[in-house]
């Protein structure tokens, strides 16, 4: 299981292209997107397309090889294998059948954005790629909705704009959300806002909405904060969203019971700029 970059080609190690000339074969899940990558190092190992529609196949086929005595490394097109990518299916067929399965480490999309994000969440939940379908996207982040740790998706060009949208209008607008866009590229982009501003700052310039994405979005708050249970401080979020601060907290105490006090800390801790 050999990492690849995610987009700068000096970003592989040197035990990753050691690897890759002296295995039998690579399985690739693009031979002509991993040709040019070989072809920059001059690796002329024989490839074989593995991919999610074929893997249970052609991954029969690498066991039998394997079986023989054959080396075989397997690449994904960037950054590591079987993470949001085929290899999964490859990797479990050779460990039932008892064949060594050897990690060479390298780059990888949601580690790389987590360590620039500057997260001070003490965990992540990697996510990866959510549906392609609005009603199942929206489902899964219900789901995830009261999860404490950093949610770490993935996302391509052309679904970034109503995954964000879908992602606001599930979890809290006051998250924040970390941008990760066409990391060690030359567009490189980590842009940090709250939830409740991110279409708006997609919107702002077409060219952001290119490339693929990590996004990282701050986790649940706590379910309880400052003697406040988590649906009462839903409720006041949704206020904040429409009334000024005083006005929203008396609200929100003569619906919950919730002393008033409590609620004022909280609406400035989730909203320190509105009066």
């Amino acid at each position: 299981m050999v990492a690849t970059p995610i987009g700068n080609l000096r970003d592989i190690t040197l035990r990753a292209l050691d690897t890759l000339k002296s295995v039998d074969v690579i399985a690739a899940e693009d031979t002509r997107h991993s040709a040019r990558l070989l072809a920059h190092y001059d690796i002329r190992t024989p490839l074989v397309a593995l991919h999610e529609h074929n893997e249970q196949h052609i991954g029969r086929k690498l066991i039998k090889a394997l079986q023989s005595g054959q080396s075989v490394a397997l690449i994904s097109d960037a950054g590591t294998p079987a993470i949001s990518d085929p290899g999964a299916i490859l990797v479990s067929l050779a460990r039932e059948a008892g064949i060594r399965v050897v990690p060479v480490p390298g780059a990888n999309a949601a580690i790389a954005a987590l360590s620039a994000a500057g997260l001070r969440t003490p965990g992540f939940l990697f996510v990866g790629f959510l549906p392609a379908k609005g009603t199942q996207r929206r489902q899964v982040l219900t789901m995830l909705r009261e999860i404490p740790a950093t949610l770490v998706f993935y996302e391509a060009p052309h679904r970034i704009l109503e995954s964000v949208a879908d992602i606001a209008a599930v979890l809290s607008g006051t998250r924040s959300i970390t941008f990760a866009r066409e990391l060690t590229k030359t567009f490189e982009t980590i842009h940090t806002c709250r939830l409740d501003q991110a279409v708006h700052w997609l919107d702002a310039d077409p060219v952001r909405q290119r490339g693929e994405f990590v996004l990282l979005v701050d986790g649940a708050p706590p379910t309880e904060q400052q003697g406040v249970p988590g649906d009462v401080r839903r409720t006041l979020e949704i206020l904040l969203d429409e009334l000024p601060l005083k006005q929203a907290v008396k609200l929100a105490a003569a619906i919950s019971g919730v002393k008033k006090n409590a609620l004022y800390d909280l609406a400035l801790t989730l909203n320190p700029g509105k009066k």
